[in-house]
């Protein structure tokens, strides 16, 4: 009798041990969503995501001062093809994500909205401070730093791309050189 129980005791084990890998196994679930995971590349989901197009680090600076604009960095290329245009950026917890310029011109700084940015194979765009930016405007106080935020870069041709930039914290003087 002491066999037949202990082999109902372990085929029973066996069953509950895999009804829990089952149930705690994201990793399918999130890549049938297509949702990207921190870290990864943009084109980590291809074919979800443009083909031949890849966002290199991607960094959110929160704002100096709260309630002031953040500003999203990040380089866009493309790897193999004809040029691609970006036209639009959404961020995860911002209320509005605007394209920007900053130029010096004859000794004076100004930034004005851009409405799109082509980039081809060896001509990347990048987006960093004293040039194109993405500001980040109404954030919600979930985007902290040390957290991971979706971004989804939308093309001309509708193509997108998705992943995720890194949130850092902007001390005073840096927050002021980003928009000089």
């Amino acid at each position: 009798m002491r066999p037949i129980r202990s082999l109902a005791l372990a085929t029973a084990s066996a069953a509950g041990l895999l009804m829990l890998a089952g149930c705690s196994g994201n990793a399918p679930e999130a890549a049938a969503s297509g949702a990207a995971a921190p870290g990864a590349t943009a084109n980590a989901l291809a074919p979800d995501n443009a083909p031949n197009v890849s966002v290199i680090e991607p960094v959110i600076k929160l704002p100096a001062v709260p309630g002031n604009p953040g500003v999203l960095y990040f380089t866009i290329q493309q790897t193999a093809g004809k040029a691609n245009t970006l036209v639009a950026v959404h961020v995860d917890g911002a209320g509005r994500a605007e394209m920007h310029q900053s130029k010096t011109e004859n000794g004076v700084s100004s930034m004005e909205p851009v409405t799109s940015v082509t980039f081809s194979d060896g001509q990347p765009a990048e987006f960093k401070a004293g040039g194109y930016h993405v500001m980040l405007f109404d954030l919600a106080n979930t985007v902290k730093a040390g957290k991971d935020v979706e971004v989804t870069f939308t093309l001309a041709n509708g193509d997108k791309v998705s992943t995720f930039a890194k949130v850092q914290e902007t001390g005073a003087m840096e927050g002021m050189m980003d928009h000089m």
